[in-house]
């Protein structure tokens, strides 16, 4: 380590730093509101529905068959 090392924070850091500081319930209500959208309970049973009804791409997608 250098004679003269100076610990490095970074603006982005400070500021997310300054904000949970602010706001301590801040991580909290990130928790919540992923839950409401992403955290949920997945159907197998329609997963695997929708995967064996989809259809085989073409490989060159904009060229016609005829």
């Amino acid at each position: 380590m250098p004679l003269f090392w100076k610990h490095y924070k970074s603006d982005v850091t400070q500021f997310i730093d300054e904000l949970k500081a602010a706001k301590p319930t801040l991580e909290a209500e990130q928790r919540e509101g992923r839950g409401l959208l992403w955290d949920r309970p997945q159907d197998r049973e329609a997963a695997a529905a929708y995967q064996a009804a989809r259809v085989a791409q073409q490989p060159y997608v904009y060229q016609n068959k005829h």
